[in-house]
């Protein structure tokens, strides 16, 4: 699933993030603040129109991303602790 689809609230795990073209700056990008394989991500709020940007937090830090953005993630939900 798409980290975009995540349901607010839930946890997931970030399993790769897709490159739109082989030196996609965006997807390194979000490689570098990081997005990797393993780590858990939650959208903690959703903006006010059209639920964009997302407020994700990774680890201890918040990022505000755009829906595209966020789709760009791919995350494996894990089952509510």
């Amino acid at each position: 699933m798409r980290l975009s689809e995540l349901p607010f609230g839930h946890e997931a795990a970030v399993n790769t993030v897709e490159d739109a073209t082989p030196t996609d700056p965006i997807a390194v990008r979000l490689r570098d603040l990081g997005f990797v394989a393993g780590e858990r991500v939650r959208i903690v709020a959703r903006g006010p129109i059209g639920a964009d940007p997302l407020l994700i937090q990774i680890g201890f830090t918040r990022f505000a991303l755009r829906r595209s953005e966020a789709a760009r993630v791919m995350v494996e939900p894990l089952a509510a602790s």
